[in-house]
């Protein structure tokens, strides 16, 4: 063998032997480290997957022990009784009589996967204007509460109304630990969503209709002798009952004492001598009263603004000086 043919032999020997070595360290080093990469992705998945389910879980969690903290407790029987003792409460905070009230209990039924649904079925009766205070409170109270089969008929006395509904909430199984505190209804009777319903009280749907009674006849007077005059109707007889709104829009229901009758306004439409500018929703110290008034129908007449308060009549329509009007009024009247 000539030392060409030595040459290459110890070329291609090297490149042989680099070739095994290669093959060696790929299958010695980079193989297991491929593998521990494929281990740290899967790893990093699963963890990244955790951590979300964790994050889940807290977020859950929150969740659940902010509807436990609305609830009335932690047992069954404990939020029945605090549930029974807040309707009595409010029968008797809105003027109705306790004894007028029953209450049967509803329930325990199962929720899957919340906890237990309790209740009371209530029945009585009193005056329309105060059930429509007793549902509104039960209502307004910012616990976890359903209110169904709501039904009204008229009543053993005139001027009282049946009522039958059910009250119903919920108790959370397995409760959280939470730390229950005060809490504060969402509206209260002198609010101006309270207001909204006066409607129904001066509509009074269920009041037995009574025939209006037939007028003494007039006698003709003597020869000489003025006829009888009957008095004009004065604006003392004209209530403002309800300043609610429809649709959006404030409607000032007026009610002629007289004749039973209710008139409804819109803003625009004549009235006292001018035109409805605005119903006024601020709650604002009532003239002459010692408590607020919620809400009051605007007029103007000429350069003047009237006001009359929900409640008042026509009669006590009182002058806005500039300080007294709403701002929308104020600043496009300087």
């Amino acid at each position: 063998m000539n030392a060409r043919e030595k040459k290459l032999a110890i070329i291609v020997g090297g490149l042989v032997g680099c070739a095994i070595l290669a093959l060696l360290i790929r299958v010695v080093v980079f193989q297991p480290l491929k593998q521990l990469d494929q281990r740290a992705n899967a790893t990093r998945g699963a963890i990244q997957k955790a951590e979300e389910e964790r994050r889940k879980f807290f977020t859950a969690e929150d969740k659940v022990k902010g509807f436990a903290k609305r609830t009335f407790a932690d047992t069954v029987e404990r939020a029945s009784a605090a549930s029974g003792e807040l309707i009595m409460k409010a029968i008797n905070s809105v003027g109705l009589q306790e004894g007028e009230f029953t209450r049967l209990p509803v329930g325990p039924r199962r929720l899957r996967g919340a906890g237990s649904e309790i209740g009371w079925s209530v029945q009585g009766q009193g005056p329309l204007t105060n059930i429509v205070d007793l549902l509104f409170h039960l209502g307004s109270t910012p616990h976890i509460k359903q209110m169904d089969g709501l039904s009204l008929s008229p009543g053993d006395a005139p001027g009282h109304v049946r009522v039958r509904f059910r009250y119903l909430t919920m108790v959370v199984e397995p409760a959280p630990d939470v730390v229950r505190t005060q809490m504060v209804a969402t509206a209260s009777l002198q609010s101006p969503e309270r207001a909204q319903f006066d409607v129904i009280a001066a509509r009074d749907l269920l009041r037995p209709y009574l025939k209006r009674p037939t007028p003494p006849p007039v006698k003709n007077p003597k020869p000489g002798q003025p006829g009888p005059t009957q008095a004009p109707a004065g604006p003392e007889i004209f209530r403002v009952v309800s300043l609610s709104e429809w649709e959006g829009a404030p409607e000032v229901h007026v009610l002629d004492t007289v004749n039973n009758k209710t008139k409804r306004y819109v803003i625009g439409d004549e009235l006292l001598g001018g035109r409805i500018v605005m119903v006024d929703y601020r709650p604002l110290p009532h003239p002459g009263r010692a408590l607020l008034s919620m809400s009051r129908v605007i007029i103007k007449a000429g350069q003047e603004y009237w006001a009359v308060e929900r409640g008042g009549t026509l009669a006590e329509k009182r002058v806005l000086e500039k300080k007294d009007l709403p701002p929308e009024l104020a600043s496009s009247n300087p």
